[in-house]
C-alpha cells in the first residue's frame, strides 16, 4: 500500500507543497541580498571618508530634532494603526436599514419588477 502524501495547510491557506520557492523567488532573494551588500559597502565607504569631518553644534541639534520628529511620527502612526484596528474602523462597510426603510424598499423593488 502506498501512503497518501499529507499536505499541511499553513496560516496563509497554501499547502506546503505549493509554498516551495521557485526560480523567480530565488532570483529576487539573490538580488535583494546583493543590494543589501552594496548598500553596506557604500555605508562603509561613507563612514571611512567622513571620519575626519567636524560637526558643529547646529548639526547635532538638527540631527537630534530629526531623530525625535521621526520617532514621533512613527510612534503616532503605529498608534493610529492599533487604534483603528481595535476600534473596528478597518471592518468593511455595511448598509444599515431600519424596519420602515426596508419595507418601503421592498415595495419599490417589487413594483419595478412588474414593469
Amino acid at each position: 500500500m502506498s501512503d497518501p502524501r499529507k499536505t499541511t495547510v499553513t496560516a496563509a491557506g497554501t499547502s506546503t507543497a505549493s509554498a516551495r520557492l521557485g526560480v523567480g523567488s530565488w532570483t529576487i532573494i539573490v538580488i535583494l541580498v546583493a543590494l543589501l551588500g552594496a548598500s553596506g559597502f557604500v555605508a562603509y565607504l561613507g563612514w571611512m571618508l567622513g571620519s575626519g569631518a567636524d560637526v558643529t553644534t547646529a548639526g547635532y541639534v538638527a540631527m537630534a530634532l530629526g531623530v525625535i520628529l521621526s520617532l514621533a511620527v512613527g510612534i503616532g502612526l503605529m498608534g493610529l494603526v492599533f487604534y483603528s484596528s481595535r476600534s473596528g474602523y478597518d471592518e468593511p462597510a455595511v448598509f444599515i436599514t431600519t424596519e420602515t426603510e426596508s419595507a418601503s424598499q421592498a415595495s419599490v423593488e417589487t413594483t419595478g419588477e412588474n414593469r
